[in-house]
């Protein structure tokens, strides 16, 4: 088992660091014929990848995909494809004055502890950077989920303690906090860059909703829809929580308010409110998947902390570098690439279940 490999019909492996000479994935589970360029994934990639507004990260990378195989004369050919995004932007020498100090948020004490090595630049392995090779590979998904009329959608419903109450699909990408209220976007954008002025950081919440998605994907008890669901999106490093549909206000509703009801219409089973998010005993019911998750502060932050040094002495630290001081709006493709994986791999199962090849 590792944990650098996530799916079982429809598999990615991902690869490399944040400073290392690049990073990049391999995805098996791919049928012949599908067409596929590198525009098609480069698209995707370039919502993720840094530098472009004031409210994150200033490091320019142009994340400029390479299909190293798998696809011959633009369409796939069956066999795994391989992903390559090289790092061109990498500042290591903002790292080596803190590399013997722990920075607070990050993951360097747990595998110093684990590996007894840590590739200090950047975060290595842990570093947000290697959420591009997972666009990269949702972008397949993505596309091969289109063709069965599924679509993602991912956008920012609250940051820095400012929600969104109107909801306008086309403003999501006019917006550098992909959200899908203009007022309140500009109010959030407003406080980020304030915070971001005094050295600090804020999270928020993303909202993912998932249409067109048949009824009965996902497997009874370990291998409900919602709990891969879940595995994928807590498997994002700045991610700390994730409910469905009515998520953590079920908790104050009685059995009668919570259920979805349901009633026939024609031919039709349908139901009259979601509640549940689309996924009920596990399996999906046709219904819009609906569930957000929850973004906490980027870590990185130039405010003077306390710590303490690999050698356990007491210090204190100042982070230098460039650093996103709200991570939410690039976590938007990265939590519809994880999305399209997961169901991808589900309809794969369903298929291989309608077809008796176990």
């Amino acid at each position: 088992m590792t944990g650098n490999v996530f799916g079982e019909n429809f598999k990615i492996f991902t690869f490399g660091e944040s400073h290392g000479k690049a990073i990049g994935c391999v995805i098996d589970g791919v049928k012949a014929g599908l067409k596929i360029s590198e525009k098609d994934i480069q698209k995707e990639l370039d919502r993720r990848k840094p530098g472009q507004s004031a409210i994150t990260t200033q490091r320019k990378e142009d994340d400029l995909v390479e299909i190293l195989s798998g696809v011959f004369e633009g369409k796939t050919t069956g066999t795994p494809i391989a992903l390559l995004i090289r790092n061109k932007d990498q500042r290591s020498n903002d790292y080596s004055k803190i590399k013997d100090v722990f920075r607070p948020g990050h993951a360097a004490y747990g595998f110093l502890k684990k590996f007894g090595i840590y590739d200090y630049r950047g975060g290595g392995r842990a570093s947000g950077r290697e959420t591009a090779a997972r666009v990269a590979a949702g972008a397949i998904a993505k596309k091969i989920l289109a063709k069965n009329k599924i679509k993602i959608m991912a956008y920012v419903i609250e940051a820095a303690g400012i929600k969104a109450h109107e909801f306008d699909k086309n403003e999501i990408e006019k917006n550098p906090l992909r959200c899908p209220d203009k007022i309140a976007a500009a109010k959030i954008i407003k406080k980020i860059e304030n915070f971001a002025k005094k050295g600090d950081s804020v999270g928020g919440i993303v909202e993912i909703v998932v249409t067109g998605v048949p009824v009965g994907l996902g497997e009874p008890v370990f291998g409900k829809l919602e709990a891969e669901l879940a595995k994928a999106m807590l498997s994002i490093g700045a991610v700390k929580g994730i409910e469905f549909g009515a998520g953590f206000e079920c908790a104050r509703m009685t059995g009668s308010e919570c259920n979805d009801s349901m009633y026939s219409s024609g031919k039709k089973i349908l139901f009259r409110k979601n509640d549940a998010g689309g996924i009920v005993g596990g399996i999906s019911t046709g219904q819009d998947i609906v569930f957000r998750i929850a973004i906490k502060p980027t870590s990185s932050i130039s405010l003077e902390q306390k710590t303490v040094t690999t050698q356990g002495k007491n210090t204190k630290i100042k982070i230098e570098g460039r650093h996103d001081p709200c991570i939410c709006p690039r976590i938007v493709p990265v939590a519809e690439a994880m999305t399209a994986l997961v169901l991808q791999d589900a309809l794969q199962v369903q298929e291989l279940r309608k077809n008796n090849r176990w």
